[in-house]
């Protein structure tokens, strides 16, 4: 085929240009492909890519809100992946629920480059018709969280589904980054790894509203009930969460699919007792007003750096600095005045 007929044959065979509404309107109507396009255009550092985003995310907005959210984190090696695809799986089968994966993968601070496997590691799930799979690189995000992460649900929601999970990297720097997105922070920890106390913050343990014991399969029980005992004797030492809502402690078997049946009647409760107690409203109107306030930081320092004569600035301070002309500090004002 020549050059003529290769160009001629992508542009006849190319997808054609869809409008903001028209992907809105699909997605609306729960066509998954609609959606992935549609996280695709709000994960996007286009510029033009983000105008429509934003005429999307207007349509959408007023149809989400719907689902319960769910932020699911753990020490790294902990299984996060094989819960999720196991407890998901559950979900839709056996409760009849649609499910929303947003899993993010960890992405190299130096190449920026993201491994993006968890769509292979969720081989059944993915199949499933009530359900959606999307990995998104983690970035530079504190706290393991995709920094489109936000809109992602709204859009999922949007297009019906009624559980979001949220995987994180693992235990980071501020895991308050996924607080302060879900409704309801899960746990999960190893059996058998040692001091079951080790090596995770007690911040973080503060934060959750249930800690799930992994890998409690045949042969090693033992080991998850006395990480069990250790557990529920910590949570006791912490002070009650605003929901009102007390910490528990299960274990569970994604292998084998024990204990996954438990983690749904708790979550099933969780949510009726803050939706009862107002808390849910309370706590959602909450990270808005937070989300408001993080956009307006992102949005200035971002268009801050996109001004030519500020990049100038930074390298000749950067040179400065080196060179030990002026102290970082010093740089800094310097840079902002």
């Amino acid at each position: 085929m020549s050059d003529t007929g290769i160009n001629t044959f992508f542009k006849r065979n190319k997808r054609p240009q869809e409008s903001p509404k028209e992907i809105a309107e699909k997605l609306l109507a729960g066509d998954r492909s609609a959606l992935s396009r549609a996280i695709t255009f709000v994960e996007s550092n286009k510029k033009s890519h983000q105008k429509v985003a934003a005429e999307i995310l207007k349509i959408c907005l007023p149809h989400s809100g719907k689902s319960l959210r769910i932020g699911i984190t753990g020490v790294p090696g902990v299984g996060k992946s094989t819960f999720i695809e196991a407890f998901g799986c559950k979900v839709v089968k056996d409760y009849n629920k649609k499910v929303a994966v947003l899993a993010v993968d960890p992405s190299s601070q130096k190449s920026k480059g993201s491994i993006l496997g968890d769509k292979t590691r969720m081989e059944e799930l993915v199949t499933l018709e009530d359900a959606f799979v999307r990995p998104s690189p983690a970035g530079a995000t504190l706290g393991g969280v995709a920094q489109k992460t936000r809109e992602a649900i709204f859009l999922c929601e949007a297009a019906g589904y009624e559980i979001i999970l949220i995987e994180t990297v693992g235990v980071g720097q501020s895991e308050t980054a996924v607080k302060s997105m879900v409704d309801y922070f899960l746990l999960l920890m190893l059996a058998g790894a040692g001091d079951e106390l080790q090596g995770i913050k007690r911040g973080i343990m503060e934060m959750a509203d249930t800690i799930v014991i992994t890998k409690a399969d045949s042969g090693n029980e033992n080991n998850a009930i006395k990480a069990k005992v250790s557990y529920q004797n910590a949570v006791h030492l912490f002070p009650p969460h605003e929901s009102n809502w007390t910490t528990k402690v299960l274990s569970s078997s994604s292998l084998e699919g024990r204990g996954l049946d438990r983690i749904w009647e708790e979550v099933v409760k969780y949510e009726d007792h803050v939706t009862s107690n107002g808390f849910i409203e309370a706590n959602r109107e909450e990270q808005s007003l937070n989300w408001f306030h993080e956009s307006v930081k992102s949005e200035l320092i971002g268009k801050f750096y996109d001004r030519p004569e500020v990049m100038q600035k930074i390298v000749d301070l950067e040179k400065a600095i080196k060179e030990k002309r002026i102290s970082s500090f010093a740089a800094a004002r310097a840079l902002l005045e």
